[in-house]
Order: C-alpha cells, then sequence, then structure tokens
C-alpha cells in the first residue's frame, strides 16, 4: 500500500505524487493515522482504483488523535477536532480528497467541498464485554465505559444501576480495558466491522434500546468544490440510499442547532410498500414499480436517564432497492439532488418536532 504523510516536506512531496510515470493524476486521499481510519479510506482508495483512477493514501495527523492518546473525554476537545485539519489540508491541496466519518463532520454544508457519501455500513451499537454477556444481562453495578452524552443518557434510561466510565483511545484499546478494569463497553459496531473484528461484540443493540448518532456508519468523501477531475474520480462513489439516511438524520442534529457531543441521536430505514409513492420522480425496475419508503427517527434525552423525546417521519420514493449497488441517479445529476433534498426535509420536520416537545432544555444539558 503506498502511503504519503504531511512530513515538513509534505507539500512538495504531495506534488510530486500526483503525477505518474505516463502524467496521468494521482489522487491523494487524506486520512487520520488510526487503523480505522486507515482501514476505511482504503475502501475508498479500491473503489477509485477499480474504476480506473490512480490513488494512494496520503496520513495527516490530527488533534483528536493527541486527545485520544491522551485519554481526553470527547465532548471536551470539542465539535470538529476530527475532521477540520483533514479539511484544511484539503483546501490546501495537500491532499485531493478527504475522507471522514461523517458524524464527526459539523452539520453545517461547507461550500468548499463536494461530498459523496458510499454504501454505509450497519449503523447500530454493539457492547463488548467480559463474559460476552449482553447489556440487559450484565450484573448489577457493572462498569461499563462510554463517554458519549447520547450514550450514557440511554444507558442510564435502561440500566440506571450501571457504573459508566470515561472511555477514549482506539479500538483495541477500548476493549482492552474489558480484561481490565472494565465490564464492558459500548463501540460504534461500524467500526468493529471494518477493522474485522466484529466477533469481539456481545451484541448489536437494538436501536429502540440506544438509538445510535446520527450518521453513523456512514462515510463523508470530499473534494474541493472547483477541482472538477477529482469529483469526476468519486462520484461513482456514492450510494444514495445511504446519502439520503445520513443527510436525513443529521438535518434532525442540524435543526436542534446541536453538536455531535450533544444527546441527540437519529436512525432511519429503507421499507417497501406496494405501488408507486405519490410525488416522488418515477422510476422502474425490470417493469416493476419499487416504491420504498425512508423512515426516520429520532430522539433527545435527559442525562439522568429519567426522560426522552422521539419522534419519527417517513417519505416514500420510486427507486430501485436501497441495497443495490447499481440504479440511482449519480451524484450531482437533477434527481439525486431531488432526492437528497427531499431526505433532509424529513429530518428537519423531525427536529421541529422535536423542539416543539422541549427538546432544547435537554440538549442544553450538556452545555
Amino acid at each position: 500500500m503506498s502511503i504519503t504523510s504531511n512530513s515538513a516536506n509534505n507539500a512538495s512531496n504531495a506534488t510530486a505524487a500526483r503525477q505518474t510515470a505516463d502524467g496521468d493524476r494521482t489522487f491523494l486521499i487524506g486520512t487520520r493515522r488510526s487503523a480505522l481510519a486507515t482501514t476505511q479510506t482504503s475502501h475508498v482508495r479500491d473503489g477509485m482504483q477499480s474504476a480506473g483512477y490512480a490513488a494512494e493514501l496520503h496520513l495527516v495527523h490530527t488533534p483528536g488523535d493527541a486527545s485520544q492518546a491522551a485519554q481526553i473525554p470527547v465532548a471536551q476537545i470539542g465539535v470538529g477536532v476530527f475532521t477540520e485539519t483533514l479539511r484544511k489540508a484539503l483546501e490546501a491541496g495537500e491532499c485531493d480528497v478527504a475522507v471522514h466519518s461523517f458524524k464527526d463532520l459539523p452539520t453545517a454544508p461547507d461550500p468548499r467541498f463536494r461530498t459523496v457519501v458510499p454504501r454505509r455500513v450497519d449503523p447500530r451499537e454493539v457492547l463488548v464485554s467480559r463474559n460476552n454477556q449482553p447489556l440487559l444481562e450484565l450484573p448489577q453495578g457493572a462498569k461499563v465505559g462510554t463517554s458519549a452524552p447520547r450514550r450514557v443518557s440511554q444507558i442510564r434510561a435502561v440500566r440506571p444501576d450501571l457504573e459508566l466510565m470515561p472511555l477514549r483511545g482506539n479500538i483495541d484499546t477500548r476493549m482492552g480495558r474489558t480484561e481490565k478494569d472494565l465490564d464492558a463497553v459500548v463501540l460504534a459496531r461500524a467500526g468493529l466491522e471494518r477493522v474485522g473484528q466484529l466477533e469481539r461484540a456481545a451484541e448489536s443493540i437494538d436501536p429502540s434500546t440506544i438509538m445510535p448518532a446520527p450518521a453513523q456508519g456512514a462515510l463523508s468523501v470530499e473534494v474541493r468544490a472547483d477541482d472538477e477531475a477529482a469529483w469526476q474520480a468519486v462520484r461513482h462513489l456514492d450510494h444514495l440510499p445511504s446519502h439520503m439516511a445520513a443527510v436525513a438524520e443529521r438535518a434532525v442534529l442540524s435543526t436542534l442547532e446541536a453538536g455531535c457531543t450533544a444527546p441527540v441521536a437519529a436512525y432511519s430505514e429503507w421499507v417497501q410498500q406496494e405501488g408507486t409513492a405519490d410525488g416522488a420522480v418515477d422510476g422502474t425496475v425490470d417493469g416493476t414499480e419499487k416504491h420504498y419508503v425512508l423512515r426516520v427517527f429520532g430522539g433527545v434525552f435527559a442525562m439522568d436517564g429519567s426522560r426522552k423525546l422521539v419522534r419519527s417521519s417517513e417519505a416514500g420514493f420510486d427507486i430501485s432497492e436501497p441495497t443495490a449497488d447499481e440504479g440511482f441517479p449519480a451524484a450531482e445529476e437533477p434527481r439525486w439532488r431531488e432526492y437528497i433534498d427531499a431526505a433532509r426535509a424529513i429530518g428537519i420536520d423531525i427536529g421541529r418536532a422535536l423542539l416543539e416537545d422541549g427538546a432544547a432544555e435537554l440538549v442544553a444539558e450538556v452545555d
């Protein structure tokens, strides 16, 4: 695997790396240094290479990496700590593509960049426990590691007896705590799946028990808005149903004006129904109408577990099967933008309903 790094000579190295022997451009894909980050970025690189584009990883050190090593809780290090350095490297031309966990990005659109979202992996939470016990079967008073307010609030609602402990570090460090001072840890299933350690999970937690973070399991692949060549190299990676679901969930968060560390969660699912969706763009697959509903749930939770607000909304779309790889409008085509905007509207509706229910008070508990 070819990798460059943002060393003292990174600018000249980056420029040199963009030309192959035959003069074609080699796209540098910016990534954090962690095993998870490089693994998921490698999937993006492989997708670009399979389409005939030369691409390689470019390592970027971020302050978030240092905060992980120092075990600083995520709620204390601020929104965007894992993403802003990558974005600065992309804007400066140090790399041509940047790969983020979509849930870590600020919710406000950034006109500097264009984005595609590859196929999303399972967004649920998992529990890794010392004796392979699920959450509801952990011993009374067991010590469970998690620092995310969203997880803390929901665990307290279903298991108020558990002792919740701060948890930072990479995946191996977190799971290793179950062999030392913790009985269990809660992690994103996507991370374990991507690094090939899903067998370590005692259970994948139902979203009705712990609703995941908005856009969890989705990647955001960004290029500079004025770099048409890079855009053409990544646009085929977009998986529209994943993009729609992630945008809808993030719209819940943005409407609540909450950051990624707030006790706010969202989850979505695609459900097939009979007939053609009213008002949607017509579409057929093999001559058969396919009507799929994007159903989105949003929740806000009291930090002590005493109260939760959950709302849902949905809309129908005449598109091909959401789990398929083919049959969707390409990124930036008019229908693609129409679908994305319609998905965003679902999340906005949920966010507004939650605000009417008093969500602002619960969000403010972590300020």
